[in-house]
This record gives C-alpha cells, structure tokens and sequence, in this order.
C-alpha cells in the first residue's frame, strides 16, 4: 500500500474513534435514535476500510479478519440497542474501542508501506544518470519503481516547437518502460521523481513536454531529485550554474562537496546531495563486463586498438570553423590505418543545436559526416548508451570540455585532449607557437610556459632556461605574469588562487588568498605600484592588493559592474593600467572608468563624457593624461581626469578594417591593442586592424604608418587573438624606443618609433630541455585530472603510434586522480542516493 493510502486507512480509524465519542456522549444523554444512526455509519466506514485494503493489500489479508470482529461488535450493540435493553455507555464504548485498537495496530504494523518511485528520462543516452537508482529501487521489495521516457521538441530559431522526439524504445533490455502516455503523474502522485533535465522552458536546442516541467512535476509529488544528466572532470559550465529547476525540486546531486560553490548563490545550499554520480555506477559496471559489439562494428574493431572520438557541443559553439576543420584533421589520421579503429560519436544534440545556432555551418557538418559514412576505416556511432561504447574503446580522444572525459578517467582508460585549432602535423619550431607567451606588464627576466613552469633569463637577454615548477599540475594556466615590485618578483595566479614569490632557487613563498573559487577563471590581469600588487578578477569576487612591505592582503569588492561588463551574452573584461597613484580600470562596455588610489584603496567611479559608449579595449597613461582605445567603433578618445578635457579622434583611413581574429569577417571590434607615445605623435598597434597608425597629437590628423608587414598566423599551433602590441619602451633614456610583440608568429622586436628601425630579438629556448619537461600523461588541473594533451610535442599520430614524450600512462595514478571529483566512485552512488530518499520519505 502507498503511503497516501496507508494515511487514508489510519484517517477511517480517526473517523470511528470521533465517531464513538459521540455514540458514548448520546447514550449519556438517552438520546439513542442518533446512537443507531452512528453505529450504522460505523458499519459502512469499516466495510469501506476493508474494500480499501483489499484493494492494495488483496483478499484475506490480516487486518480484515480484525474488521469483521469489528463489525460483529457494532452490530450486535446496535442489535441491542434497538431491542430496547439497557444501554450502559462505559461498557458499549470500552467494547467498541477494544476491537477498533485490534483493527488500528493490524494496519500500522501489518500494513507495510511501498513508495512509488517515477523516473522521467527524455534521452535515451542520458539514462545512465538514473540509471543505478532505478535498479536499487527495483530491487526493494517495499517499493514500485517505474522508468517513464518522456517526449522532447527541438526548438525552431524563433524558440517554438518543431518535430516531438520520443526514444523510450531505446532504453537497455533489461529496463522496464512505461508508457508516457498510460502513466498520469498527477493521478498517481509518486512519492518520489528523478528527473536528469533542470532546463524546463529554457533551453534553446529543445525541450521536455511542458507538462514535465520541475515546477508542474513538484505539485504532485513529496519528492523532486534533480540528478545531472553530465559527469563532471572538475568544473561546471557557465549554462550550469543556475537552471530552473534548481528552483523547484527539493534536492540536487552533487559529486563532491567542494562542486557546491560553483552553483548560483541563490541555490540554497541545503539542497545539494553529496553523493556522486550515478553515471560512474554503470560506466564501471560495464567496463568490467563488457557488452558484445554490435554485429556491424566488429569487422571494423577486429584486432585493433579502438579509439572513441568526442565531438561536443562547447567545442563546437566555441569556434565552429576550426571545430570542422579539426573534425577533417582527425579522420585523416586515421584514414589508411590497419592498427585504429575510430568511434565517432558525435553529441547527442550536435546537430540540432547546428541547426538552431550554426546554420550556415550545417552544410560543411553534412558533408564530413557523409563522406566519414561512406569509408571503412571508422564507426558511427549513434547508440543510445554511451557506456557499451566506452566499455568497448581503449582510449579517449576529443575536448576536455566533456562530462565524457570524466566518465574514461573513472574506467581508467587513457585520455588525449585535442587542441581544435591544431589541423595540420608539427613542422619544425611549432613548439615557439605555444611555449613564447606575452603578457602585459611581464618581467622579462621571467617566462610562465609548458603548463606551469618557470623559465628564466639569467642576463635578461631573452634567451630562457628552466628554473621550477609552479605547482602540482602540468597544464591549467594556473600562473600568468611576472611583475617586479618593491625591488621583488612575483608571479601572479590566473586560475591559482595564491602569490608566488620567487627567490634566486626558486619559490620562496606562497601567499595564500582567502579561497573563493572552485573553478577556474580567477583572475586576468596583475600590476604593481609602488609598494602594492594588484590583482584584476575575473571569477574571483574582489579586486586583491598585497603590500609586499607588510605582507597585508585587501580585498575590494565594490564596483565589478564597472570593469567586467556583458554583450549580448558575451562577458567582457575591462582593461587597465597605472596612473599616477591610481589604479585604472576602464569599463569594456561604456565610458565608465573606476579610479583606486593605490595606497588608501579609496574608489571613485567616473565617467568621460566621450561621446563613445562602446567600452574601451587597452587604457594606457601618459603624464597627465589617459589614452583609450576603443572595444568597437573607430573613436580613439584622449582623456584628462584631473581637469575634465576630453577629446576624441575619428577620422581613420578609409583603408583601415577590423577582421575578426579567426574568422576573417569584418566586424569593428578591438581595433587597436597598446598604442606607443612620443612627444608629437601616437603610434597605434593594430589588434584587429589591418595596419599600424600613425595619431598627431595637435592636428588629430591619423595616416597609415607604414613600418611592417603584419605577420599572418602560421598554423594552429600558432593561435593569435590579435596582431600586435606595444609592450613597453626598452630604454627610458632613448624614450622612442619600445619592445613590440608580434602575435600571429610569437614574435618580439626592438623598434623606434620615430626613425622606423626595427631589430627582432631573439627569444630562444633549449629544445631539448623542453622535451624533457614535457609532461606527457600527467596530473592537469583541478578541473581535468589526468590526461595528455595534444601538442607540438605529442600529435595525435604520436599518440596512435604510441610515441610520447613525457609520461607514460599510468592507469593506477589516473584512477587515483580522478577519484578526487566523487565521493562513492567505486559504483555505489546510485544505491545510496535511493536509500537517502528512503530515509526521507519515511520521516516526513
């Protein structure tokens, strides 16, 4: 019986005790007209009993022998009452009371309770998320569990509903389907609902049936679980953070107890369970009973190592051109060869969401899938279970932003993260694409390269050798810039959440920041002044000054509005730079500028009254004054705070065009990058322009500069946000002269600005010792735990043939990493979420 029935049945009892109050009152009161009236309703509520228990508990059940006891007794007062004897209220009420306690301790304790437990899946190839709670509630005799595969829409581009997709016969064999359409929710008012999609009517690829919304399904149920439908490596995407759902169900699963940060703040926290993820149950069940192939893959598989090839929808959105070109790249190696098999199996909304988001990339997807179709040395691979797949591969290739790669790490099965802008195999010298890095406001002497590792020039002569480790991990970015302060260099965190300070043998100290962020994207920018670093956020939620002579740490929180800003749903980062003694922070989104006087921490925000209210891309001080360039648009704008001037200069060549840095079309943002200064003119780098510029100062006249050819990017191991950049004047004696980087070829040269002399400086590492510090298998980051990465180094083909540099895998240490993401990786979590909602539905 369920519980609401088990309610119904003990309410009859409370409806008879009342019931006998008042045949006991009226007999007091010789009133015994209303005593055979009640006595007749007592009969007919205990015959409803019976026909309720017997409905849920069958014929002959115990308690129904104690109903007719009770019946008998009623009957025979009733009998002798309306013969006229004697009615004695004590005794009438102590017999009737007698045999309602018998009937009332049979249906608490013979009676036992069944939940009813409803799982709503939409996709088939996500039912691996409910998949093991399903099974630990099947396998409770006190509980009816049911699987219900509910009907989902794409979403046409205007949002509406298109074509109604329904896969409940693509479930395993041995899960037990119930229709959708012969299970009424609102009649059957489960106990308990898993549901695997917390996006209700906000999703823009497709949507679940209205009526299976979490804010409909918690009108008829006790319980609303949400389970996550992906498996995390360490990190949540932005999508994640706050859905609808989470609004609306009274529990949300979690696979660690450190993921409960990275949800919206306005989840409450109360709602997380820290159980892991039911997804690693049956990965791991399987990949220790691996399931026969299907009969047309086994020709293709027979004798080869096979490899599972991910393509998802991040990637994909990310940058949709190198995304297809990768895809090219990667059936080509493995065309020809006799010792690969490759799976392909493609996001399970790939291509709706081409569709709805891509379209005009749809074509060139259709053609590679087509020609991927009609060759021989691969597999398509549109299962509806992930998990047969990945029991039937040998190593993982594809993005790192996947809950596929977590679901490998738990099988302890080797992960090579693709590079999509990689297309082509390393020529010569690639590796400078990768290790040379830029940064603004950098120390020279110091280079952060090869994941996170320290490299020095001793005579600060560009020429760089290994000087330490950063820290554990062998990728991630965790540090980024070198900035000398107070006569000391410290390297500063990007996804780290510490200083690090370095001494001549290598880290000194670690100054630790109050720990705020369980994923990456801390920080994007550093500089110093005078005594102080600063530290720019990005996800950290406080602007962070260190006074080296201290050793005090602040944090200012106000104002983040004014220097990380969004449009049309892209985040944007202010830019920065030292004026006087304020820390400057210009808005990317409007003309807002927030000014922080660096020793009292003291804030103003101001505005310039440009006319320009499209965000500002660098900001660079010149004696009294302030430079802009602009995020978009062709206005650069001259600013003066202390007196209020400003003046804005527009007229470019009409020869000037701005080119999207990856696509190639032309758009109007980031124009400039960080313009030089002499006394008469301004010298404008181009980011995503096509030519340097020249600025007089006086006349506000701008002419083409004609000084160098921009270079063009040479591969994908060369990836380029941009052109160029002024860095810094070389020499503060020779005030002309400055270091330019060239983004598109890694290259750095000395130039003076005004006799148009430029000399490239050499920037040189010992290929070898970065061979030998290459990390190969290795520890990543917080957020991917153990992988290798594809690279100049290691090529997807050095992978196939075996041939990498670095570590070796290891599937002990890569296990042991991975178990850091879940509590109960060891397949239990399912069984165990089953038996907290058990507990909970038992105490309400």
């Amino acid at each position: 019986m369920r519980k609401a029935q088990k309610e119904q049945a003990l309410g009859f009892i409370t409806l008879l005790e009342q019931a006998h109050d008042e045949i006991k009152a009226n007999i007091r009161k010789g009133n015994l007209e209303p005593v055979l009236v009640t006595l007749a309703d007592c009969q007919d509520g205990a015959i409803a009993l019976g026909d309720l228990i017997e409905a849920y508990e069958g014929e002959g059940f115990v308690t129904i022998s104690f109903l007719e006891k009770y019946c008998e007794v009623v009957y025979e007062i009733y009998q002798s009452i309306a013969g006229g004897e004697n009615a004695d209220a004590n005794k009438i009420d102590k017999a009737l009371r007698k045999a309602l306690i018998a009937v009332g301790n049979s249906v608490r304790n013979d009676i036992k309770v069944r939940m009813e437990v409803v799982f709503f899946s939409y996709k088939a190839s996500m039912w691996d998320s409910l998949e093991s709670i399903y099974l630990a509630a099947k396998e409770d005799p006190d509980c009816d569990a049911y699987c219900v595969p509910i009907p989902y829409y794409d979403r046409k581009a205007d949002g509406s509903f298109g074509t109604m997709h329904y896969e409940g016969r693509d479930y395993p064999a041995d899960i037990e389907v119930i229709d959708w359409k012969s299970y009424n929710v609102e009649e059957r008012r489960p106990d308990a609902v898993f549901i695997h999609n917390p996006y209700d009517d906000c999703n823009y690829v497709t949507s679940v049936h209205p009526q299976y919304y979490s804010s409909e399904l918690k009108k008829h149920t006790d319980l609303l679980i949400y389970v996550p439908y992906y498996a995390t490596a360490g990190g949540l995407g932005e999508g994640q953070k706050l859905c609808p759902a989470y609004m609306n169900v009274d529990y949300i699963v979690v696979q660690a107890e450190k993921y409960k940060k990275l949800f919206d703040p306005a989840v409450s926290q109360k709602k997380f369970l820290v159980f892991g993820s039911p997804k690693f149950d049956r990965v791991i069940r399987l990949c220790n009973n691996p399931p026969e192939p299907p009969a047309a893959w086994k020709e293709k598989m027979a004798g080869k190592k096979v490899y599972f090839y991910n393509t998802s929808i991040s990637g994909m959105l990310a940058d949709t051109g190198r995304f297809l070109k990768k895809m090219e790249y990667v059936f080509s190696c493995f065309e020809g060869r006799k010792d690969a098999c490759l799976i392909w199996r493609p996001h399970p909304l790939l291509e709706s969401t081409f569709v709805s988001m891509r379209a005009g990339f749809k074509p060139f997807y259709d053609e590679l899938k087509r020609k991927y179709l009609a060759s021989d040395f691969g597999i398509y691979d549109d299962t509806p279970d992930i998990n047969n797949t990945i029991a039937l591969c040998d190593a993982y290739i594809g993005d790192s932003g996947t809950s596929v790669t977590s679901l490998f790490g738990i099988a302890g099965k080797p992960l090579f993260i693709l590079n999509n802008n990689i297309n082509t195999l390393p020529e010569k010298d690639d590796w400078r694409g990768e290790i040379i890095k830029f940064f603004l406001y950098n120390n020279d002497e110091w280079m952060v390269t090869q994941g996170n590792k320290l490299y020095r020039s001793v005579n600060k002569n560009y020429d760089y050798r290994y000087f330490c480790d950063l820290c554990e991990y062998a990728y991630g970015d965790y540090y980024g810039p070198v900035i000398h302060v107070n006569g000391k260099d410290y390297v500063c965190p990007l996804n780290a959440q510490n200083i690090l300070e370095i001494g001549e043998h290598g880290v000194e100290r670690r100054i630790s920041l109050e720990q705020q962020l369980e994923q990456r994207g801390a920080f994007y920018g550093a500089m110093g002044c005078n005594r102080y670093l600063f530290l720019i956020p990005n996800s950290y939620p406080a602007i962070v000054r260190y006074d080296t002579v201290t050793d005090k740490i602040d944090y200012f929180t106000e104002h983040r509005d004014v220097f990380i800003g969004e449009v049309n749903g892209q985040k944007r980062f202010g830019t920065y730079c030292i004026w006087k003694d304020y820390l400057v922070l210009a808005s990317p989104v409007d003309n807002r500028m927030l000014l922080m006087h660096a020793e009292s921490g003291k804030m103003q925000v101001l505005t310039t009254g440009a006319s320009n209210k499209c965000g500002c891309s660098s900001v660079v001080a010149e004696q009294n004054e302030l430079w802009l360039m602009p995020y978009e648009g062709r206005t650069i704008t001259r600013w003066n705070p202390e007196m209020g001037e400003v003046r804005e200069y527009t007229d470019l060549p009409s020869e000037f065009k701005c080119y999207h840095p990856v696509l190639g079309y032309e758009w109007l943002e980031l124009p400039f990058s960080v313009p030089a200064f002499s006394d008469k003119y301004v010298y404008l780098a181009p980011s995503c322009g096509n030519m340097y510029l020249r600025l007089d100062k006086d006349t506000g006249k701008i002419t083409e500069w004609k000084v160098k050819e921009l270079a063009k990017v040479k591969n994908g191991y060369y990836r380029s946000g941009g052109n160029s950049c002024f860095l810094r004047r070389m020499d503060e004696v020779n005030q002309d002269t400055y270091s330019l980087c060239s983004l598109p070829d890694k290259k750095l040269y000395e130039v003076n600005i005004t006799s148009r002399e430029f000399k490239e400086i050499t920037i040189n590492f010992e290929q070898e010792e970065l061979i030998k510090n290459e990390p190969g298998f290795h520890e990543f980051s917080q957020w991917l735990q153990y992988v290798c990465m594809e690279n100049a180094f290691n090529s997807l083909p050095d992978f196939l043939d075996g041939n990498i540099i670095g570590g070796v895998f290891d599937k002990d240490r890569q296990v042991k990493a991975y178990g850091k993401i879940a509590v109960n990786y060891d397949g239990t979590s399912g069984s165990k979420l089953y038996e907290f909602a058990k507990r909970q539905l038992s105490e309400q």
